[in-house]
C-alpha cells in the first residue's frame, strides 16, 4: 500500500495550536500505559470530552506503527518521469470518469472556494486511487503511539487531541477512524488538524466525513488549498502561487509536479 512520506505528514501538519500535555514520553512500549493514563488525566484541560476520551480504553501500543515511521522510504527521491507520469497513466482515465460523475458537485467547489475540479479530483486520485486505499490502522492507536514516542512526541499529541476533537464534534465514531500508519484520515488522508480545521459539511448532513461522503472529501480538500493562500481564477503550472500551495499539501517537489500536470490534463481534456 503507497503511503505518504515523513515529507508529506509535514505538510499537512502545521504549527498545532493545542499545547503539549506533560505525560512523560518513552522509546519503548514499557511506560504506554503510564502515559496514556497521565494523557488522560490532563486532556480535559484541552477541551477534550469523557466521552471523546473513552474511545482509548483498550488502546495499545503499535511496534508497527514505530517501525513505519523508523523506516520511511524514499518513494519521492524519484523523479516525475519515475514517479509522476506512471501514476498518472494509471488513474487518468478512472478520473476523467470522475469529473463526469461528480460534475456537478465539482463545480459547486469551485464557485464557493475557487479551485479547478482538476485539482482537487488529481489530488483525490493521488492519495488513495479514489478512497480505495485508504489505510487500515486504528488511527487513535497510530495517534497515541506516536505521540508517546519521544521521536515527536508534542506533535502526535496535538493530533491525538485533535482526532478526539473530531470524535466530540462528531464528524466521526472510533470505530470509523482507520487510516494510514500516522493517523491520516479519509479519501484525500488529512491529518486529524487539518480535518479539525479545513473539513466542510458539503453534502449538509451535520457531519464532516471525509471517509464516506464525496461531497464532504472533494470540497474540504478544496478549502484546504484555499486556506493556504488558493487563488481563484489564476494558473497553478510550475513558477505560479497556486503551484507554491501544492507545498503545504506535500513537500515533495516531484509530488507537486505531478499534482499540476495530472490537474491540467484533466482540465484542459486531454
Amino acid at each position: 500500500m503507497r503511503r505518504r512520506s515523513f515529507l508529506a505528514v509535514v505538510a499537512l501538519a502545521c504549527t498545532l495550536p493545542f499545547p503539549a500535555v506533560a505525560a512523560q514520553c518513552g522509546d519503548d512500549p514499557s511506560g504506554f500505559d503510564a502515559w496514556l493514563q497521565a494523557f488522560r488525566a490532563e486532556a480535559p484541560a484541552q477541551g477534550v470530552s469523557e466521552r471523546a476520551l473513552a474511545a482509548l480504553s483498550g488502546v495499545t501500543y503499535s511496534t508497527q506503527v514505530i517501525s513505519l515511521d523508523r523506516r520511511q522510504g524514499g518513494t519521492f527521491n524519484r523523479t516525475f518521469e519515475e514517479f509522476g507520469l506512471p501514476r498518472i497513466a494509471q488513474r487518468i482515465n478512472k478520473a476523467k470518469q470522475m469529473m463526469r460523475v461528480h460534475a456537478a458537485t465539482l463545480q459547486r467547489v469551485e464557485k464557493e472556494f475557487g479551485v479547478p475540479g482538476g485539482v482537487v479530483v488529481a489530488i483525490w486520485a493521488l492519495e488513495t486511487d479514489f478512497g480505495a486505499v485508504m489505510g487500515k490502522q486504528p488511527a487513535l492507536r497510530s495517534l497515541a503511539t506516536l505521540a508517546y514516542d519521544c521521536r515527536r512526541s508534542e506533535k502526535f499529541t496535538g493530533e491525538l487531541i485533535a482526532a478526539l476533537k473530531i470524535i466530540d464534534r462528531g464528524d466521526l465514531a472510533p470505530a470509523e477512524m482507520k487510516g494510514a500508519w500516522a493517523g491520516e484520515l479519509g479519501q484525500t488522508q488529512f491529518l486529524a488538524s487539518s480535518y479539525l480545521k479545513f473539513a466542510v459539511d458539503f453534502e449538509g448532513n451535520g457531519k464532516r466525513d471525509l471517509i464516506h461522503s464525496v461531497p464532504d472529501v472533494l470540497a474540504s480538500t478544496a478549502n484546504y488549498l484555499k486556506g493556504y493562500g488558493w487563488k481563484a481564477g489564476e494558473p497553478f503550472g510550475e513558477g505560479t502561487a497556486n503551484f507554491a500551495v501544492f507545498n503545504d499539501w506535500n513537500r515533495s517537489t516531484v509530488y507537486q509536479k505531478t499534482i499540476a500536470a495530472f490537474a491540467e490534463r484533466l482540465v484542459s481534456g486531454e
